[in-house]
C-alpha cells in the first residue's frame, strides 16, 4: 500500500514516498534544479481570474470547482490554438450554422472519396485475415481474448500502421478511409474494429503524430506500425474520470530519468510489452510520457486486473507504477499547452471512430435479423410480414445510414483540418445512442429469449453494444461540452462585458428598473442590442449546392434542419439571458438544447448525404431517420403516412435485401425447431 501525495498540495521538489522505499529525489546540478522550478513556476502560475470562474462562482460553486473548471478551459484553448484560424471551432460548420448570416451549405455534405490502392489492399487482406478466423473458430485464446496469432497476422497486412505516415513504416491512411474501414470490420468483429482505433486514434499514435519530435517519432513509431508494439493511452485513474485535473500520478526527474508512482484503470490494449500515452504530473503539471511496459510483472510495476464485461475480449487492465523509471527523452513536449492539450486532440478521432463502429456493428444486427424474421412464424406467419418487425427493419436501416453520414462527414473535415469539436461530439453521441437503441430495442426484442443464449451475437456482446455511450466521454457531459463550445464566442462578445461588469460593480441580481443598474450597464448592453436588432432584421441566407437527382421528402428535411439552425441562436441567446451567470448550473437546460441542435444537425448530414446516392434504399432509409428526428425535435407523433414509408422500407429490405449489407454474414439460427432445420 502505497501513501500517496496530492500533487496540488505538494511543493513541487518534494519526494514521493512509498513505504519501504528510499524516497527519490531531484537530480541534476543546482542550475538544473533552479531552472526546472523556474519552468515549474512559469507554467502552473495561476492566471488571472476568468469570467468562466468569476460565473461559477457566482452561481454558487466553490472555488476549487471554479478554479478546475478553469483550468479545463485553458487547456481547451489551447487545442484550439493548434489550428489553423479557418478550421478553428467559431469557423466550424455547426457554428456557422448557428450564428452566423451565411452559411456554405456544402460545408455539411459529406466527401465520399475512395481510398487509395494501397490502403484499399491494406484494408481488403485485413479483413480477409478476420473473416477467415472467425470462421476457424480462432479469434480468440484460450482466455477469451483476441489472440496472438490474429494481431500478428494484422500486423502483417498493415492493419496496425494504416495511420502512421509512410515515412515512418505505415500507411498514410486519411480518417475518411481509416473510418471507413473502421465499419466495414465491425460487420465482421467489432472489438478487432475498436482495437485499430484504440492503437491508432487514441493511443500512442496520435500522440506522437501530433507532438512527438522527429527522434521520438522515429524510435517508437516504427514499431506501432508493424504492430510489434501495440498501444494505448493512459488517461483514468480510480478517482479521476471526466474531472482530469483530479489526476494523481506523478513523475519526478532523476538524472535522465523520470521516475512515476500512481496507478491508472480501465485502460483498453493495456499489458505486457504495450507502448502507452502516460498522462501524469510532473512537476504539478499534466503531461505525458511515452513508456514501454516491461514483459513481466517487475518490483515497481503490476497489472492490475479484474473481471469487466464490456472489453472483455481485449486487454482492459488496471496499471500501478511504484518508482517506475521513464527515460526523460520520452516526454512529449508540445509547443503550446500540456499534458491535457495532447489528451484532448485524439479524442476527436477517437469519436469518429466509434460513430464507425456502431455503423458497422447494426450491419451485422440486421444482417441477423432478415433471416430470423423469415424463420420465426407466429399463427402461421413468418414475423417478417408483422408491420411492427417491419418498422425495426426500416428504423434499423434509416440509424446505419444516419451513422454513416455523420462518420463520413466528421472524418472528411479532420482531414481538411477542421479541429471538428462540436461535429465529432455529435458523431460519437448519435452513433453510441444508435447502436443501444438498435441493440436493445430492434434486434433483442425481435429475436426474444434466443438472444440470450451463448453464441448469439447480442447475448455475446451486449455490454460492447452499450458501453461506447460511456467511451470518450458520457453522452449527457458531452452534450453539455458540445453547447459550451457552441455559445462560447457568443458569450464573451455579449455577455462577458455585462458579467464583468455586474461583478466589478458587486451586483449579484441585475434589475433594469433600477436606473443605476442601467447605467452601468449601458455599453455593453448596447452591442448585444445592435447584435439583437440585426439578426432579427437579417435572417440567415444559406448557400444553394448544385442541383442532385434527389427527392421532395429530403429537400424538406434539408430546409427544416436549415431553419432550424438558423433560428437556433437566438434561442440559446434568450437562453443566456434568462439564466445569466445561472446557466452554468442549469444542467437539464444545456443538455435539453444540446440535443435538438444534434438532431438538425444529423437531419441536415444525413439528408444532404442521402441525395448524393443512387440507392434508392439507401435515400428511403435517410428519410426515414430524418422523420424521426423531426419528431424529436418539434415533439410530434407518428402520422399513417409515418408508419406507412417504414414499413414499407423494412418490407423492401426483408424481401429484396440491400446494396449495404452484401458480405456481411450471419451466423446460424439457434435453436432452430423446423424439421427440417435452419
Amino acid at each position: 500500500m502505497s501513501l500517496e501525495i496530492d500533487p496540488t498540495t505538494t511543493d513541487a521538489t518534494s519526494p514521493v514516498v512509498t513505504p519501504g522505499k528510499a524516497p527519490v529525489k531531484p537530480s541534476g546540478t543546482k542550475r538544473e534544479r533552479q531552472n526546472n522550478q523556474a519552468e515549474s513556476a512559469t507554467t502552473s502560475e495561476k492566471p488571472t481570474e476568468s469570467f468562466a470562474e468569476i460565473a461559477l462562482r457566482l452561481g454558487g460553486a466553490s472555488v476549487d470547482e471554479a478554479q478546475r473548471t478553469g483550468v479545463i478551459d485553458t487547456a481547451d484553448d489551447q487545442v484550439e490554438d493548434l489550428f489553423a484560424e479557418q478550421h478553428k471551432t467559431t469557423h466550424s460548420p455547426i457554428h456557422r450554422a448557428v450564428w452566423d448570416r451565411r452559411v456554405p451549405t456544402e460545408l455539411f455534405a459529406p466527401n465520399l472519396a475512395l481510398p487509395s490502392g494501397d490502403v484499399a489492399r491494406v484494408v481488403d487482406r485485413s479483413l480477409s485475415i478476420v473473416r477467415t478466423h472467425r470462421k476457424l473458430g480462432s479469434l480468440t485464446d484460450a482466455n477469451g481474448k483476441i489472440s496472438d496469432e490474429v494481431l500478428r497476422d494484422l500486423g502483417d497486412a498493415g492493419y496496425w500502421g494504416l495511420l502512421v505516415g509512410r515515412e515512418y513504416g505505415g500507411w498514410g491512411a486519411t480518417m475518411r478511409d481509416f473510418a471507413r474501414m473502421i465499419t466495414q470490420m465491425a460487420t465482421i468483429d467489432p472489438t478487432v474494429a475498436g482495437l485499430a482505433s484504440v492503437h491508432g486514434c487514441i493511443g500512442a499514435v496520435d500522440p506522437l503524430r501530433a507532438f512527438g519530435s522527429e527522434d521520438q517519432k522515429r524510435r517508437f513509431l516504427p514499431g506501432l506500425a508493424d504492430g510489434t508494439r501495440l498501444s494505448a493511452f493512459a488517461l483514468t485513474e480510480p478517482g479521476a474520470g471526466s474531472d482530469l485535473t483530479a489526476l494523481r500520478t506523478t513523475a519526478v526527474r532523476d538524472g535522465d530519468d523520470y521516475v512515476v508512482n500512481g496507478e491508472k484503470l480501465f485502460i483498453t490494449n493495456a499489458t505486457f510489452g504495450r507502448t502507452i500515452g502516460l498522462v501524469c504530473k510532473i512537476d504539478g503539471v499534466p503531461s505525458v510520457l511515452i513508456v514501454e511496459l516491461p514483459q513481466r510483472e517487475t518490483e515497481s510495476f503490476q497489472i492490475n486486473r479484474y473481471g469487466i464485461y464490456a472489453l472483455r475480449r481485449a486487454q482492459n487492465n488496471g496499471l500501478v507504477f511504484k518508482n517506475f523509471r521513464v527515460p526523460a527523452a520520452n516526454r512529449l513536449i508540445p509547443q503550446r499547452g500540456d499534458g491535457l492539450t495532447i489528451a484532448y486532440h485524439g479524442l476527436n478521432l477517437g469519436r469518429v471512430s466509434l460513430c464507425a463502429n456502431a455503423a458497422g456493428a447494426m450491419r451485422w444486427m440486421l444482417a441477423e435479423m432478415l433471416p430470423w424474421a423469415r424463420y420465426r412464424e407466429t399463427y402461421g406467419q413468418a414475423i417478417e410480414k408483422r408491420e411492427l418487425v417491419r418498422r425495426r427493419v426500416g428504423h434499423l436501416a434509416g440509424l446505419i445510414v444516419a451513422c454513416d453520414a455523420l462518420t463520413h462527414w466528421c472524418a472528411n473535415l479532420l482531414d481538411q483540418g477542421y479541429r471538428g469539436e462540436m461535429e465529432c461530439i455529435i458523431a460519437k453521441i448519435f452513433g453510441s445512442e444508435a447502436q443501444k437503441e438498435a441493440a436493445i430495442e430492434l434486434f433483442m426484442k425481435t429475436h426474444g429469449g434466443r438472444s440470450f443464449l451463448a453464441g448469439h451475437l447480442f447475448g455475446d456482446n451486449v455490454h460492447d453494444f452499450l458501453a461506447p455511450c460511456i467511451y470518450e466521454g458520457e453522452g449527457e457531459m458531452l452534450g453539455m461540452a458540445f453547447f459550451k463550445s457552441l455559445v462560447k464566442q457568443h458569450g464573451k462578445q455579449h455577455f462577458e462585458p455585462i458579467g464583468r461588469t455586474l461583478h466589478e460593480r458587486g451586483i449579484k441580481t441585475p434589475n433594469l428598473a433600477n436606473p443605476m443598474h442601467l447605467w452601468a450597464l449601458r455599453r455593453p448592453m448596447l452591442g448585444y442590442a445592435k447584435w439583437y436588432v440585426g439578426r432579427t432584421l437579417r435572417p440567415s441566407q444559406w448557400s444553394r449546392l448544385p442541383a442532385k437527382n434527389t427527392s421532395q421528402e429530403l429537400d424538406r428535411h434539408v430546409r427544416f434542419a436549415k431553419r432550424y439552425l438558423s433560428a437556433s441562436g437566438m434561442a440559446i441567446s434568450g437562453t443566456m439571458r434568462r439564466h445569466q451567470l445561472k446557466l452554468a448550473d442549469r444542467q437539464c437546460r444545456m443538455s435539453a438544447l444540446s440535443l435538438q441542435i444534434q438532431n438538425a444537425v444529423t437531419m441536415l448530414v444525413t439528408a444532404l448525404y442521402a441525395a448524393g446516392q443512387n440507392d434508392p434504399v439507401t435515400r428511403a432509409a435517410a428519410d426515414t431517420v430524418c422523420r424521426e428526428l423531426k419528431r424529436r425535435i418539434t415533439g410530434g407523433h407518428p402520422s399513417d403516412n409515418d408508419f406507412r414509408q417504414v414499413t414499407s422500407l423494412g418490407a423492401t429490405i426483408a424481401e429484396d435485401g440491400w446494396n449495404e449489407l452484401l458480405g456481411v454474414e450471419a451466423g446460424s439460427i439457434l435453436q432452430g425447431y423446423k424439421s427440417n432445420g435452419n
